[in-house]
């Protein structure tokens, strides 16, 4: 796999900085139960990468001493770490907001057949990948049979509440492109994805999250491979939007990765950019138990166009829409 890194360091990026820290995105593990072709961690059923329950002891005391809100689990697939089930029980008893960035075919692997009840039981918010609505397209992407065990798992979900009104059980489903190219707007696609998956299977969920590819990883690689990496940055860097600069994810986000080291962001955080302007060494979340990072200086690179092309992008899916849920 061709490493991006090189092609993205240098960068005329605007300077950035913290606001408070309000959500902590943690990554449990690189093992995933796919092999996703857009995949910006390049994970998968060989990896053995995962956070021990140390790590994780630290992950709430942090949360605590901090104040932070919002616990966000990534990976890899972080329901197959074997402390998730353990986090998840301690962070909900804390009154934290958890969510699980839940790619839906786990919830029927074998030893998760119990997956979906645990995760209604400790009201987490669920965040599951589901790039279309279409087989062919999700299948294209992410495997061969993947639309089907996808609606398999979101059916369980509904089963439990998921995505009912009045429920408390927020499920939102994550689109992403196909290739290089922006994605649509997204309010008119989630409208689709409600239209077509409660027609077509019977499906209901909260919110369509819309995220750009970040050209790193698995999905930079494919682009240097067929010629289209500086085309793509060239496309990211046109649509740039200066008013995305005050809601960009990682000014109230910090990103912890399995082994407790703390990024700007996730995308950062595959890159190995330590947290921060500076180029210092990497800083491990229990050094940060009694450090305000508010105003600090954010670390960028070419890939941050990504997340301010267009309509902008985050975790929480296109940033004029998160921005417009925050003023209500």
């Amino acid at each position: 796999m061709r490493d991006t890194f090189p092609l993205l360091v240098k960068t005329d990026f605007p300077p950035l900085y913290r606001d408070r820290t309000d959500t902590v995105q943690a990554n449990l593990g690189y093992r995933c139960n796919q092999s996703c072709t857009h995949c910006h961690v390049a994970a998968g059923p060989q990896r053995t990468e995962e956070m021990n329950w140390e790590t994780m002891d630290l992950l709430l005391r942090y949360l605590t001493s901090h104040q932070v809100a919002t616990l966000d689990l990534t990976g890899g697939a972080p329901e197959l770490n074997p402390h998730f089930r353990a986090l998840v029980t301690r962070a909900h008893s804390q009154g934290i907001r958890v969510i699980d960035r839940c790619n839906l075919t786990i919830l029927n692997e074998p030893g998760q057949e119990d997956l979906a009840t645990f995760l209604a039981d400790h009201t987490v918010e669920i965040t599951a990948s589901l790039p279309c609505y279409l087989e062919e397209n999700v299948d294209q992407q992410r495997g061969k049979g993947v639309f089907e065990s996808s609606l398999a798992g979101l059916r369980q979900l509904n089963a439990q509440g998921y995505g009912r009104p009045g429920s408390g059980l927020a499920l939102n489903l994550v689109y992403n492109p196909l290739g290089p190219v922006l994605p649509p707007e997204q309010a008119g696609l989630e409208a689709a994805y409600k239209h077509e998956l409660a027609t077509r299977y019977g499906i209901i969920f909260n919110r369509v999250l819309v995220l750009a590819n970040m050209p790193i990883q698995r999905f930079g690689s494919q682009l240097v491979s067929k010629g289209q990496f500086a085309p793509y940055l060239d496309l990211l860097k046109s649509a740039h939007r200066g008013e995305n600069l005050d809601v960009v994810m990682c000014r109230n986000l910090i990103s912890v990765d399995w082994q407790g080291y703390v990024y700007d962001c996730d995308f950062n955080q595959m890159l190995q950019l330590p947290l921060g302007a500076s180029r210092a060494g990497r800083i491990h979340l229990g050094e940060l138990l009694n450090c305000d990072l508010t105003g600090a200086r954010i670390r960028v690179a070419d890939h941050c166009y990504g997340c301010t092309a267009g309509q902008g992008s985050s975790c929480g899916g296109a940033l004029a829409a998160a921005t417009a849920r925050r003023a209500a």
